[in-house]
């Protein structure tokens, strides 16, 4: 069992539980998936695999490829053509990414001061960007192709955006103070 699954359920469900004055135990906000998905855009195979295989070592899947749903012909896309990756991360999976994603990857960013607070949609999810994939410890950065962004959503069991950022503060997530 993970880490970080082993201290949900030991430490974060009693704070969660004392601090959002929950009375049901099963009512306790828990992370239910993480989808994880990189935008590449119209590039040739070869770097699309690259990105694909460096999406497969971050997460530990092996990602769907997203295509394109219509033809745009300013963009020079075609219906079809590959524009990204996208992977969802369920149960023992999802716990070991959010914990090499709080501990390993965010402090390798340069100039850190966390994530913002500002990430939530309303209905208990929260989204951050990353500019660069090789702030990932299972990345080799002499080996990457072109830098590649992606987008990393943590999907709750909770409607509310307050327990959301508590649940993921307990769980470490380092939100800066703006």
């Amino acid at each position: 069992m993970p880490g970080l699954k082993e201290r949900y359920k030991g430490e974060i469900v009693t704070q969660v539980i004392e601090k959002l004055g929950i009375k049901n135990v099963s009512q306790t906000p828990k992370v239910s998936k993480i989808v994880v998905n990189m935008g590449m855009g119209l590039i040739d195979k070869k770097e699309s695999a690259s990105h694909v295989d460096e999406l497969t070592a971050i997460t530990g899947q092996k990602p769907v490829i997203t295509k394109a749903s219509k033809s745009i012909a300013n963009f020079k896309l075609r219906e079809g053509n590959q524009v990204g990756a996208k992977v969802t991360l369920r149960g023992n999976q999802m716990y070991e990414f959010l914990d090499r994603l709080i501990n390993a990857a965010l402090p390798r960013i340069r100039d850190f001061r966390g994530v913002s607070p500002k990430g939530f949609d309303g209905r208990g999810n929260y989204s951050l960007g990353l500019k660069d994939q090789s702030i990932f410890p299972e990345i080799d950065s002499n080996n990457v192709v072109r830098n590649q962004g992606m987008d990393v959503t943590i999907v709750t069991s909770t409607s509310s955006d307050h327990e959301a950022r508590e649940l993921l503060r307990l769980m470490g997530m380092p939100f800066s103070d703006k």
